[in-house]
């Protein structure tokens, strides 16, 4: 019985760590991709919402 109760306590706190990291490696990639984005000078942006706009739309695209 009380290992049947830690195991769902340890299984909630598995899935709260993973609700909040997954966004982690996303976040990551946007972030090279601004910063790439910069270097290129065929691709040009006013502001920094624009070249995040165009970085996560551009790798959730390639993601399918």
């Amino acid at each position: 019985m009380v290992k049947n109760i830690l195991i769902f306590i340890f299984l909630v706190i598995a899935v709260v760590v993973i609700m909040n990291f997954s966004d982690h490696n996303f976040k990551r990639a946007v972030q090279a991709c601004m910063a790439g984005s910069q270097l290129d000078k065929e691709v040009t942006f006013n502001n920094a919402e624009e070249a995040k706009e165009f970085c996560e739309e551009k790798i959730r695209n390639k993601g399918k």
